[in-house]
């Protein structure tokens, strides 16, 4: 297993540009299925999630090919709707592949999925979502087993706006007969970049990035092809890092958008946004105040940047408060943080973090991908050196993340 080494102390200075995003690609990469031909995706980033996801694809029949950046998907030939448990444990977004194999085959069999464990993430809202086509489902010995004769366009309402679950069931519903809505849909932009990949497809979406979305069934797709959009969490996680080390750093191709409840937070703490068409400017002095966070579905405040700005508001002036409302096992960073010397006290789903006036490098070990990066950033900041264990969680989702923060200054060996 790698670790990282990290001298901290130095001010991140530069430009840097940001990846496709992996929560857009890889329900993307599962839509594949559905056209039964050669789909080109562009600005697919280099990451163990994508290589898992494609790993599924071919257990399926599927071919993939990558050029660089681009993935080429041939699911002409695919001929198994079955995927084993060794895959699904190793990724939660595997189980993106139930919509569109049950849209295409009517039927398919998968293990419950793995992951990291930030917080329990049922698959209840999914099943009952392809319920409400028309699928028939058995739950035994850890597999799910969905079959459906036909499936029949209908109203689903979810309980809560489940992004994964928003996502199985639009695949599911673009090869339903009529019409489908969903009602009280997560409104992310991935589900938004989603829609458009379908509707490329020749799928009839409308809704996506709305909490309704109507899908017209058809008969047949076609190829197609697409570039994802930038990952708003790497962009993200790059402004944190430049604010921690008090640095001067413009990030680009991001949609500034997609970042709006971090830039304000952001703004609010007393740190420099500029923000110009497709790239941000962030200047940090390193000395801000504390806030409050409460993570919330978009466009509130995401779940996966509240580690990195934890890590940030521990060196902030006065007390900072956290809400964690999406995944209730979501704090695992904070003993870490605290042997790096923070003053984190929790309570529940809320964390209470006292500024300090300074961090110091300690052995810390990367318990999701999060968690990874809240720490890379910590270190950062602090003095001397730190060891961070565990370093696989973060290329689940970071592409070489030791080589571009060190393009802006950091001191950071992967070993």
């Amino acid at each position: 297993m790698a670790k990282f080494i990290i001298t901290g102390g130095n001010r991140l200075k530069g430009t840097i540009t940001v990846n496709g995003s992996k929560n857009a690609t890889l329900p993307i990469l599962a839509a594949s299925i559905l056209a039964a031909g050669e789909c080109i995706i562009h600005e697919v980033p280099y990451l163990q999630d994508i290589t898992t996801m494609s790993n599924v694809l071919e257990t399926l029949g599927a071919k993939v090919k990558r050029e660089g950046t681009t993935l080429i998907i041939n699911t002409r030939d695919i001929y198994s709707w079955e995927v084993g448990e060794n895959l699904m444990r190793q990724m939660r977004a595997s189980n993106l592949v139930l919509g569109p194999l049950l849209g295409r085959f009517k039927q398919v069999k998968i293990s419950y999925p793995g992951g990291c464990n930030i917080g329990s993430r049922p698959m209840n809202l999914h099943l009952k979502g392809l319920r409400a086509l028309g699928a028939d489902i058995n739950e035994r010995y850890g597999y799910i087993n969905v079959k459906a004769k036909d499936l029949k366009g209908t109203e689903i309402h979810l309980d809560v706006p489940s992004v994964g679950a928003t996502e199985n069931i639009l695949m599911a519903a673009v090869m339903a007969k009529g019409v489908t809505i969903i009602r009280n849909a997560a409104r992310e932009p991935e589900i938004v970049d989603l829609q458009n990949f379908l509707n490329y497809l020749g799928a009839k979406i409308r809704g996506a990035g709305t909490s309704l979305i109507k899908v017209e069934g058809t008969t047949s797709l076609h190829e197609a092809e697409h570039t994802v959009i930038p990952d708003r969490i790497e962009a993200g996680t790059y402004l944190i890092g430049t604010a921690i080390t008090g640095g001067d750093v413009t990030v680009t191709n991001v949609i500034p958008e997609h970042l709006e409840s971090l830039l304000a937070k952001l703004k609010e703490i007393g740190v420099k946004v500029e923000v110009k068409d497709e790239a941000i400017n962030i200047s940090s002095t390193g000395c801000f105040k504390a806030t409050n966070i409460k993570t919330m579905p978009y466009p509130g405040f995401h779940t996966d940047l509240q580690p990195q700005m934890m890590a940030l508001l521990t060196l902030a002036q006065g007390t900072s408060v956290i809400t964690e409302t999406i995944f209730e096992n979501r704090y695992q960073h904070v003993s870490e943080l605290r042997r790096l010397g923070a003053e984190i006290t929790v309570e529940g789903q809320t964390a209470i973090i006292k500024g300090v006036k300074k961090l110091s490098g300690a052995s810390v070990e990367a318990t999701d991908l999060r968690a990874g990066a809240a720490l890379l950033l910590a270190a950062l900041a602090a003095e001397n050196s730190t060891v961070i264990e565990g370093v696989e969680h973060i290329d689940r989702g970071y592409e070489q993340m030791e080589n571009k923060y060190n393009t802006l200054g950091a001191n950071i060996i992967r070993v």
